[in-house]
């Protein structure tokens, strides 16, 4: 193994007392050069420490309602079914084969259309009788007032006895009566030949054949052939509780709630898909009895059904307003919060801070809540922001910016009470 003889170690360097001196100072200017450099940014920018408390972030931005006291009107969303101002069955009431259906199934016709055609022959024949049989008593009603003239001046001239005029003119009071008898039998006739041609007994729209051709009908009953529903304008029925009608009553003698005003009231259907129909109805008749099993009171309203997009049998949500609420005005739902320990508010104070408020509600109008009690004019109630204000400590104040409405972008108005979300 070779010797490294060769290798020379390094010459060990030995710090002096002003070496390390001088290593201590240095490092004490860097740490008091950083310490001053931190104490610089801190006070670069005095106002933002200031915005708001927590550490400096800005005040959170919330939507606000101004409060506007006004008449709003007060409306109930109720549970209602359509059904067809008119409906009719139209039944064959003349036995016999049915041999054509005259109408397309599904279509609109009007009140005297023929819909079927029953085999008409043996009626045709029975009215043929009844003609025959009237013109028999006819010639009789011709023979025996003619025998009964002649026999008038014999019997004055004693030249045939009183029995024989009288039986002359009791011949002819009997052909009379089997002459009208006879008319009574070829109209009964025509009736049932007519009976023969089935026809629609209103305008509207027929529903399907419920007989093919073929078919045997009219025998012993009268079978049914096809449902006609007149569908413009159309019913809608719809209950309400009893209890809410006498509060209401009870309000407006009061004078805490105002009439709705007109003699019909007016109502708006909602359809199952959210939306509301076009064409708005009117009121026509509440009922005088309450039910006993379920508490309500049926209502009825006509709602105009020209395009007939509105079917019978529908379940639809029928929005009607009966009174009016004064000095109210009505939020958005999601700024009322509704508990069991009553409804509240969050209104926006001067300085920003946001406080709780109980409020009275007194029903709804276009989705939005009414509130009779609790708020005053020029209040700022807080709709949107909600969610910003958990993650804050409690009392922080908030800047209040007016609330948009979601989808439109429109700000949305101030003392407007009533309007429409």
């Amino acid at each position: 193994m070779p010797v490294l003889s060769h290798i020379k170690p390094e010459p060990t360097v030995r710090r002096t007392p002003t070496s390390r001196h001088r290593s201590r100072v240095f490092m004490g200017c860097s740490v008091l050069a950083l310490a001053a450099l931190l104490a610089a940014c801190g006070r670069s920018d005095p106002s933002a420490a200031a915005a708001a408390p927590g550490g400096g972030m800005p005040a959170p931005e919330v939507g606000v309602i101004t409060v506007a006291p006004g008449d709003v009107g007060l409306t109930n969303e109720l549970p209602g079914r359509l059904e067809a101002s008119r409906v009719a069955q139209v039944r064959a009431r003349a036995a016999g084969i049915l041999q054509e259906r005259l109408f397309r199934e599904g279509s609109e016709v009007k009140a005297g259309q023929s819909l079927f055609r029953i085999d008409a022959a043996p009626y045709t024949a029975a009215l043929q009788s009844a003609q025959a049989s009237l013109a028999r008593s006819q010639a009789n009603l011709t023979q025996a007032t003619a025998l009964a003239e002649r026999y008038a001046p014999l019997v004055k001239e004693n030249a045939i006895s009183q029995q024989e005029y009288a039986s002359a003119v009791a011949a002819q009071k009997q052909a009379e009566a089997d002459v009208a008898a006879g008319r009574a039998a070829v109209q009964t006739a025509s009736i049932n030949l007519g009976y023969a041609r089935v026809t629609a007994p209103i305008s509207g729209r027929i529903g399907r054949a419920l007989v093919t051709e073929g078919a045997l009908v009219g025998q012993g009953e009268a079978t049914p052939l096809a449902v006609i529903q007149q569908i413009n304008p159309m019913y809608v029925n719809f209950t309400q509780s009893a209890a809410e009608v006498y509060q209401l009553r009870k309000a407006m003698e009061a004078g805490q709630l105002k009439g709705a005003g007109g003699e019909a009231a007016s109502v708006q259907v909602v359809l199952e898909d959210g939306s509301v129909y076009e064409r708005p109805g009117r009121l026509l008749f509440s009922d005088l009895t309450v039910d006993s099993t379920t508490g309500q009171i049926t209502l009825r309203a006509e709602i105009p059904n020209p395009k007939g997009t509105l079917l019978p049998g529908l379940y639809v949500r029928v929005r009607l307003e009966q009174a009016k609420a004064g000095n109210a005005i009505a939020l958005p739902q999601q700024a009322v919060t509704r508990s069991a320990q009553g409804d509240t508010v969050s209104v926006v104070g001067a300085d920003g801070k946001v406080a709780q408020r109980k409020v009275r509600v007194g029903g709804q109008q276009d989705g939005r809540w009414v509130i009779v009690d609790g708020l005053k004019a020029g209040e700022q109630v807080m709709v949107d922001g909600f969610q910003k204000l958990q993650m804050m400590p409690p009392g922080t104040p908030v800047k209040a910016v007016p609330w948009q409405q979601p989808g439109t972008g429109a700000t949305a108005a101030p003392a407007a009470p009533g309007a429409s979300s």
